[in-house]
């Protein structure tokens, strides 16, 4: 597989971590009384944007993907850190943040090639 499949892959599979913390977040504010965090629900959801664009950049291979890649690492850590920040410990949220850190370092060398 090449690096540009490889990185594409990772970004497939951030874009659907965030897309599924999603329903999981606004469950849980229901669940808990808790009003749901605009700001959070917006990181997750540029995010799978983002890691949505990087994708379809990487499988065309397009020469601007660099400058894609580089805003997907910026996005997708910003959202590692906002999962981070919310707290909780179960394994959704465990799974976005992990998602998004390795999306953001395999982005990372994607922008440097």
């Amino acid at each position: 597989m090449s690096a540009h499949s490889v990185c594409a892959e990772t970004c497939h599979q951030c874009m659907d971590a965030c897309l599924a913390l999603i329903p999981h977040c606004l469950a849980h504010c229901v669940k808990t009384g808790q009003p749901a965090d605009p700001a959070h629900i917006g990181t997750l959801m540029d995010c799978a944007e983002i890691c949505a664009s990087a994708h379809s950049f990487l499988h065309r291979g397009s020469p601007q993907h660099a400058a894609v890649c580089a805003a997907c690492a910026t996005v997708c850590d910003a959202c590692a850190a906002c999962c981070a920040e919310l707290g909780l410990e179960d394994a959704p949220t465990k799974a976005c943040a992990a998602a998004c850190k390795a999306c953001a370092d395999s982005c990372r060398k994607m922008a440097r090639h």
